[in-house]
């Protein structure tokens, strides 16, 4: 008779707030209850949620330096069976945050990967931004070297989808500049510890938040939605246009 293989078991994605615990879901905080084992990007921070919700769970440390050799472990224990849910500092693990890896290799090993949606800094910030929402991409954090960070604006700039971008508080200017000097004076909107106490969005052109901000100490998280090329119509597009709705209509027998 054919031994049967032990069910595999079940990698949870849980988003966690960005800052308040109030953001956390009532689904996000029965799986975190139900798991065995919970992957942490930063276990103090996490360990804070825990302890508000009353979730007694063990975590293990899951971060960008010990990911590759943590992702092999962690797979081992779901192949075993273990249902393990993974959370990041803050926000939606895998956005910008470790975590692809490991949802890689569960995919790849036929394990079950559940969403278990909530709080995005980037969703967070176009939602506030009053730019366009219709179409948008998400571009992660700008290069940390100024020639590469240019080299990537340069990239963007034909674009005309609104563009999302996380950025450091003490590269925030800098980043800001380039942004003006290659793509031009664009709508932009700076949001910063976003759903926290000092919760701050400034909206303008990039020349007027950057004057606005002048030398004030930036701190906190930082998320940028820049507007995309303009959309208007060519010269002769317009002109075309214009000429054919001043043509009056012929009638038509009915």
């Amino acid at each position: 008779m054919k031994k049967e293989s032990a069910p595999k078991g079940i990698l949870y994605v849980v988003a966690t707030p960005l800052g308040n615990l109030e953001d956390m879901t009532l689904r996000g905080i029965r799986v975190l209850k139900e798991v065995e084992l919970i992957a942490a990007e930063d276990t103090r921070t996490t360990g804070k949620l825990l302890h508000h919700f009353g979730i007694e769970t063990p975590q293990t440390s899951y971060f960008e330096h010990n990911e590759p050799r943590k992702a092999e472990a962690l797979l081992t224990s779901l192949e075993r069976g273990q249902k393990i849910a993974l959370v990041s500092e803050a926000g939606t693990p895998g956005i910008s945050d470790p975590g692809f890896r490991l949802i890689r290799l569960a995919i790849r090993h036929q394990i079950p990967v559940v969403p278990i949606p909530g709080s995005s800094a980037a969703l967070a910030a176009l939602s506030v931004s009053g730019l366009p929402t219709d179409s948008f991409l998400f571009l992660g954090f700008l290069p940390n070297k100024p020639t590469r960070r240019r080299k990537a604006i340069e990239e963007w700039k034909n674009w005309d989808r609104t563009l999302i971008l996380y950025e450091s508080p003490h590269r925030l200017a800098a980043s800001l500049t380039d942004l003006l000097d290659i793509l031009g004076d664009r709508e932009i909107a700076v949001a910063r510890e976003l759903t926290k106490r000092f919760e701050e969005v400034l909206r303008g052109t990039i020349s007027q938040v950057l004057q606005e901000l002048g030398e004030k100490k930036i701190r906190g998280e930082i998320t940028l939605v820049v507007a995309g090329k303009s959309r208007r119509k060519k010269p002769q597009e317009s002109a075309l246009s214009t000429r054919l709705s001043a043509e009056p209509r012929r009638r038509t027998d009915s």
